[in-house]
C-alpha cells in the first residue's frame, strides 16, 4: 500500500511530466551535471557532519570503531536484569538440562546431585552468581476453572496483585500458575509437584518461598530474616509445644512455606508427598495421621497432617533442618489481625508526624531505605499477637474465596470484608508512593490525592 505522502508525490510528478513534455539533450545534460555536483556537495557535508558528531574532539582520540564498540556494550548491557544479571547468556556448555532422564514432576525420576548441578549451573552463568544464596522466587496459585463465588476472580486478583507489588518493591521473581502439575495432586496438595517444577526451572533461586492464594502480604516493608535460617532447610509458621507436646494437626499452617533450593528438600518432598492422593497408599495415610494427631476429626491424608506427622516421627532425620517460626507473623490468622488494622494506622502515622525524612516523598525503588529508617521507631512494637506492627503475612485460612465454601463459624460477608480491609491496607503502602491513598478500607475503588508532606498537620 501506498502511504499519502508517497502518492501525493508520484501523482505531482506525473502531471509535471504532462504539462511539460520530454526534456531535450542539452538540458537534460545539465540538470544531470548540477545534480551530481549537488549531490557530491550534500554527501560532503554529510561525511564531514558525521565525523564532527563521532569525533567532536580530534584530541580525544576516539575513534569510529571505539564508538561502535561502545554502542555494542550498551546494548549487551541492556540484555541485563534489573540486579545485574545477563538475561541472554547461556552458552552451549552442557548442563543437568541436558539429560533426557531429567523430571519435573514429583514421583518421576529422581534428581541426585542436585546441590552439584547447581553450583554447575551458576558457574555457566556467572552473572547469576552474586547474591545467589538470598535469592528468592515466590510461587503461588489458583484453580484454572473459573470461580464458583461471584466476586471470587476478583478477590484472588486482588490477592495476586498484593504479591506483585511486595515482589516488585523487594525484587523477588513471582510464578503464578493455575493448572495441575500432577492430575492426581489436588486441593492442597497440588502445591508440592509445582515447588518441586520450580526448584528445577529456577536453579538460580536459593529459596523458592510458596504463598496460598488466599494470603496476603500485609507489611510492604518487612523482609524475611534469612541470617536466621541459614541453618535450616524449611521455614513453616507453627508453634513447636503444640507439635511436640500437643500432638497437633494444627500447630503448623503448611499454606506459607519457605524451602531451600537444595537435594535436601526435593528427597524432603518426595517423602512428603508419598503420603498424597497419587499414591496407593493414600487412604492408609489418613487413618494413619487421624491416629497419629488426636485433633484431627477426619480421616483424609493432608500435606500439613503429613508435615506435622513428619516432624513427630523423623525427627532426628527431618526435623533438624526445619525452621517452627512463631515469633512474627510469617503467616497470620486474618481472624485475630483485621480487627487491629485501624490502630496500627494510626500508631504509623503517628511516627510519620514526628520524624519528617519518614514522610518525604521518594521513588518506589528505594522503598527498602525507608523501610530500613522507621526500624528504631517500631522497637517497641512487638511481633506477632498483641503487636501494633504491621502484620507480615495476613492468611484467610477457611475463608474459600474461589469456591465460596467458607467455614461456617463466620458468615461470608465477614470474611470479604475482612479480605478488602486487609489488601487496601497494604495497597495503601503501595498507593502511597504513587501519592494516593484509600480513605476508606472497605471500599476499594475510591482513592484520594495525597497532600504535599503528608500526614504532618
Amino acid at each position: 500500500m501506498v502511504s499519502p505522502e508517497h502518492s501525493q508525490f508520484q501523482t505531482s510528478s506525473s502531471l509535471s511530466m504532462s504539462k511539460h513534455g520530454a526534456r531535450t539533450k542539452a538540458a537534460s545534460f545539465l540538470s544531470d551535471g548540477l545534480l551530481f555536483v549537488g549531490g557530491a556537495l550534500v554527501a560532503l557535508l554529510t561525511v564531514w557532519a558525521l565525523s564532527s558528531f563521532v569525533n567532536p574532539n580530534p584530541s580525544s582520540g576516539f575513534s569510529v570503531n571505539e564508538a561502535k564498540a561502545s554502542i555494542s556494550s550498551e546494548k549487551r548491557d541492556c540484555a541485563g536484569g534489573a540486579h545485574g544479571v545477563n538475561l541472554r547468556d547461556d552458552p552451549g556448555d552442557p548442563t543437568f538440562y541436558d539429560d533426557p532422564e531429567l523430571s519435573y514432576s514429583i514421583g518421576g525420576q529422581e534428581i541426585e546431585n542436585w546441590d552439584e548441578k547447581r553450583r554447575d549451573w551458576l558457574k555457566h552463568h556467572p552473572s547469576y552468581a552474586a547474591g545467589a544464596g538470598d535469592r528468592i522466587l515466590v510461587v503461588s496459585g489458583s484453580q484454572s476453572s473459573p470461580c464458583k463465588n461471584p466476586i471470587g476472580d476478583h478477590l484472588l486478583l486482588r490477592f495476586f496483585k498484593n504479591k506483585v507489588d511486595y515482589c516488585r518493591i523487594h525484587g523477588y521473581d513471582i510464578f503464578y500458575n493455575n493448572v495441575l502439575l500432577h492430575p492426581k495432586m489436588h486441593t492442597y496438595w497440588a502445591k508440592i509437584p509445582l515447588v518441586r517444577a520450580a526448584m528445577v526451572a529456577h536453579p538460580e533461586a536459593e529459596w523458592i518461598w510458596w504463598v496460598d492464594s488466599d494470603a496476603a502480604f500485609t507489611d510492604m516493608d518487612f523482609k524475611l530474616p534469612l541470617e536466621r535460617y541459614k541453618h535450616h532447610n524449611l521455614v513453616v509458621h507453627g508453634w513447636t509445644r503444640m507439635i511436640y507436646e500437643e500432638k497437633s494437626w494444627v500447630s503448623i499452617n503448611a499454606g506459607v512455606f519457605l524451602i531451600r533450593n537444595c537435594q535436601w528438600s526435593l528427597d524432603f518432598m518426595e517423602v512428603w508427598a508419598s503420603m498424597g492422593p497419587q499414591t496407593p497408599n493414600y487412604e492408609k495415610w489418613g487413618q494413619t495421621l487421624r491416629s497419629a494427631l488426636p485433633d484431627k476429626l477426619f480421616p483424609e491424608s493432608d500435606d500439613q497432617s503429613g508435615l506435622v506427622y513428619l516432624l513427630l516421627k523423623e525427627r532426628e532425620k527431618w526435623g533438624d533442618k526445619i525452621y517452627v517460626e512463631g515469633e512474627y507473623y510469617f503467616e497470620g490468622y486474618w481472624l485475630e489481625i483485621i480487627g487491629t488494622l485501624g490502630n496500627i494506622t494510626d500508631k504509623y502515622v503517628g511516627i510519620e508526624k514526628e520524624v519528617q525524612r519518614l514522610r518525604r516523598r521518594r521513588a518506589e525503588v528505594v522503598s527498602e531505605n525507608y523501610a530500613a529508617m522507621r526500624e528504631p521507631y517500631l522497637k517497641d512494637a512487638g511481633y506477632g499477637r498483641w503487636s501494633w506492627r504491621r502484620p507480615f503475612i495476613t492468611h484467610f485460612t477457611g475463608c474459600q474465596p474461589c469456591s465460596g465454601k467458607h467455614n461456617q463459624m463466620y458468615e461470608g460477608e465477614t470474611c470479604w470484608d475482612a479480605m478488602q480491609r486487609a489488601l487496601n491496607f497494604a495497597d495503601n503502602q503501595v498507593l502511597r508512593n504513587y501519592g494516593f491513598m484509600h480513605p476508606d478500607l472497605l471500599d476499594s475503588s475510591f482513592v484520594s490525592p495525597l497532600p504535599f508532606d503528608f500526614p504532618a498537620e
